[in-house]
């Protein structure tokens, strides 16, 4: 299936009823009352999340959506049948925006969670509504009022605990290949990876945590250069970034340390919050140099750099040192997790002494 993150569709809600303006009409019963029925509500048009789907890929081929009509009201009080929701199914985290307005209607981070884009119109008034002492035979009945009618966007954003960056051929999907289930398409050549490759790692039983391997990035990337750029929202979402480094390139001018700097710099400008995300260095590749020369050459880069953080020497091919680099990923995010529950846990008991007051 093709990866699609992108979609922009439209949306019209249902109509209300028309109300009715009739008279009663029986035997031996003259000059009936007023009995004409409410129009029903027009259907609304919902956005649901659901874990079941990955890409936005059927809105390339369905790009109208539009809810039923309210029924009109009727004789003998009888109501129109209400029309019926329209509920579009998107991947988990997805985003949804208003086109006219480029405002956020909704972000859709977990399975089953709903948000309305298009209110159905409300259902006419029929003529028994409008009957009084001095009115006793009104002919008047309001019409149903139009649905909502807009284009909306959707963009998709990968829910992932971690994300790996790294320019063309850096070893990423080797690497989620070494430690998940996940098989995107490896090759000894730049840009195999067209689209985002999700894989679950799984430390235990009940200890696990998301990896996303996003295609390459490279200098320009955030004006649009290759095609990471098309990608880099996706980890916007990750409490981690896995920096993949080839410590071994085939062209010897290359130097790594400048290739670090220059993901910097591409991450900076598409968005400053992403530079100041936890981030580990992971010099792949080892398996193309001697034992002897794996750690100086990374130490090289390292102080280059002049690199503070947590660095890593691994080659994903053969699987070597990638399992350490999982255990402390699991390890740090147990920690954050862990963090995040004591302050929500905090804030509780905050707000209890606050209305105990």
């Amino acid at each position: 299936m093709k990866f699609v993150d992108e979609a922009e569709i439209t949306v019209i809600a249902g109509n209300g009823g028309n109300g009715c303006a009739s008279f009663r009409r029986e035997k031996f019963i003259p000059l009936g009352g007023p009995n004409g029925g409410d129009g029903g509500n027009g259907g609304s048009v919902w956005v649901k999340a659901d874990e079941n789907l990955n890409t936005l890929v059927d809105f390339r081929h369905q790009r109208l959506f539009r809810a039923e009509r309210g029924e009109n009201g009727m004789s003998s009080q009888k109501y129109g049948r209400a029309g019926i929701d329209v509920v579009i199914r998107v991947p988990v985290g997805t985003l949804v925006y208003n086109v006219a307005t480029d405002e956020v209607i909704g972000d859709l981070t977990e399975h089953g969670q709903t948000v309305l884009v298009a209110q159905g119109g409300q259902g006419g008034l029929g003529n028994m509504h409008f009957k009084s002492s001095v009115n006793r035979a009104p002919r008047k009945a309001t019409s149903g009022t139009d649905g909502d009618e807009r284009d909306v966007r959707f963009e998709l954003k990968l829910l992932a605990d971690v994300g790996l960056l790294g320019f063309p051929n850096a070893g990423k999907s080797t690497l989620i290949r070494a430690v998940s289930a996940a098989t995107p398409k490896v090759a000894d050549y730049p840009f195999t990876t067209l689209y985002p490759n999700l894989g679950v790692v799984r430390i235990e039983t009940d200890r696990s945590f998301v990896i996303a391997d996003i295609p390459g990035l490279i200098e320009g990337a955030a004006d649009g250069a290759g095609l990471g750029a098309l990608f880099l929202r996706h980890i916007q979402r990750t409490r981690l970034l896995l920096h993949l480094v080839d410590l071994s390139p085939l062209d010897e001018d290359i130097d790594p340390a400048m290739q670090v700097r220059a993901i910097e710099r591409e991450l900076e400008r598409f968005d400053a919050d992403l530079l100041a995300k936890p981030r580990w260095l992971i010099f792949n590749k080892a398996d193309l140099l001697a034992e002897e020369e794996r750690q100086g050459r990374a130490q090289a880069v390292v102080d280059a750099l002049g690199w503070t953080g947590p660095w890593f020497v691994v080659s994903a091919l053969a699987r070597e040192g990638t399992w350490p680099v999982m255990l402390q990923t699991m390890a740090f995010l147990d920690a954050m997790r862990a963090e995040a529950d004591e302050e929500r846990a905090d804030l509780a008991r905050a707000e209890a002494n606050a209305q105990s007051q």
